[in-house]
């Protein structure tokens, strides 16, 4: 199993957001339906074991599961739709439990560090300070955390530097989220770039 924690610093947590103005009036969610297209789709398929877990402003957690995913297309505005829905559906998860909004997506109201809390696997955050990922070998059921556009705020940096096993970075150049993600995918793909 591959795990993403993605944070949006800045994302709506509340559906009323317009489907037309992504990376403006709706907290740059373009960046995490970017990150979620990254991590679940490959040409033609999905990838099956694969959880995305957005976490919006600290407050509220979307569960995207590739295993029971349905409905979902590889475009932002698809994403977004869905995850617009996951939203309607946050007043029917109470506490920690979760809502179910269509077929693989699930809101919760949890914050970062619930969420990571209650994850097994081996914790690397995704950082460009971190030890070149080809130094690495590759960890058994990661769950790769990283931040959006921004960086981790300090509290955020606290908090993995005692929960996370790992640091790494993808590279000698800094990368969007989304690719981030697509180079963490291949250096699974390939058991450390060493199988093609």
């Amino acid at each position: 199993m591959r795990q993403f924690v993605v944070l949006g610093h800045h994302a709506p947590t509340d559906p009323d957001f317009s489907l037309d103005d992504l990376a403006g009036g709706a907290g740059r969610l373009d960046v995490l339906c970017r990150c979620v297209n990254a991590a679940l789709f490959l040409s033609h398929d999905v990838r099956r074991d694969v959880k995305v877990h957005l976490v919006l402003g600290d407050e509220v957690t979307v569960r995207i599961d590739g295993s029971e995913l349905r409905y979902m297309n590889p475009d932002e505005r698809n994403i977004a739709g869905l995850l617009k829905q996951a939203l309607e559906a946050k007043d029917r998860a109470i506490g920690h439990r979760e809502a179910e909004s269509t077929p693989g997506i699930h809101v919760s109201k949890r914050g970062f560090e619930t969420v990571l809390d209650d994850l097994d696997g081996t914790v690397v955050e995704l950082h460009e300070d971190g030890d070149a990922l080809a130094d690495v070998e590759p960890p058994e059921d990661p769950i790769f955390v990283l931040s959006d556009h921004e960086d981790f705020t300090e509290a955020e940096a606290v908090f993995l530097a005692d929960r996370s096993d790992q640091r790494v970075r993808v590279g000698p150049e800094i990368l969007h989220a989304d690719h981030t993600i697509t180079v963490a995918h291949n250096y699974l793909d390939t058991d450390g770039f060493t199988e093609y």
